[in-house]
């Protein structure tokens, strides 16, 4: 089981990163890639990889919180990132509609650039779209024919959305959001309509938190080594078995980061 989102770089985890890497491994996690959200927790992130190369992988970019720090230099930056064979995909870069902390139009020019930037190196793209689904297939559209591959990375989206993302031929990555009671309902039963080949799973640690894990954990921040708990829910909610599922979407992470197996 391959974790494809975890916020390695967090200050959550400055105390103990590497023992939340080994957490990961006794957990039986086969690999995790670290986000990066912008240009210094791209190269943060890389740097992280580069410690433990051949388990940890990261992706570069900018995410739509950080928009408007887009700028040639960004730009530079992650190309020569993206050089490094710990850079596994361009992002996270999309569209964030719910918060706005930077403008649409903002968020809409460094999603193209980053897109553009992709084509160019011929990298996978790790996605993230919230409240901005027509938007944000408007722009990603006209790239997918020039990208190797992308995910929709902490998918939470309505049936609608989730088909036209699968339309598109896009990976749908799926967090501890599917185990909240409260706001995972919906996400839940979209589970067995999402093709075997096409699923990802993560942790998004140190968010999102699975709300369903009995005992609780004594801290409310997630870690890797919970993705099996993840697994399971998701398992249990296609009326697949755990470990089987897990081997799938561990090949499926390989398949599109194009990494070598374990």
């Amino acid at each position: 089981m391959f974790d494809i989102g975890v916020n390695l770089t967090s200050t959550q985890f400055a105390k103990d990163r590497d023992k939340v890497v080994k957490r990961a491994v006794d957990a039986g996690v086969t690999g995790i890639l670290i986000t990066g959200t912008n240009a210094l927790e791209s190269q943060q992130a890389q740097s992280l990889a580069k410690r433990r190369s051949g388990y940890c992988w990261s992706t570069a970019g900018v995410h739509p919180h950080h928009a408007s720090e887009w700028s040639a230099e960004t730009a530079a930056t992650l190309r020569r990132l993206a050089e490094s064979p710990e850079v596994a995909a361009i992002g996270e870069c999309g569209l964030d509609f719910n918060r706005n902390i930077c403008g649409p139009e903002q968020q809409a020019y460094a999603f193209n650039a980053q897109l553009e930037l992709a084509a160019d190196l011929q990298l996978p793209v790790f996605l993230h779209c919230r409240e901005a689904h027509d938007r944000f297939l408007a722009i990603l559209t006209p790239w997918l024919p020039k990208l190797p591959g992308a995910v929709v990375h902490c998918f939470t989206g309505t049936k609608a959305e989730l088909e036209a993302c699968l339309a598109a031929g896009l990976y749908i990555g799926i967090t501890g959001w599917v185990c909240d009671e409260r706001r995972g309902l919906e996400l839940r039963e979209l589970m067995p309509l999402i093709p075997a080949d096409r699923l990802l799973l993560e942790t998004d640690a140190p968010y999102l938190l699975p709300r369903d894990m009995r005992p609780r954990p004594a801290s409310r921040r997630n870690e890797p080594c919970f993705l099996p708990h993840i697994v399971e829910q998701v398992a249990l909610l296609r009326g697949e078995e755990a470990a089987t599922l897990g081997q799938q979407c561990d090949s499926n992470a390989r398949a599109l980061f194009r990494l070598n197996a374990q």
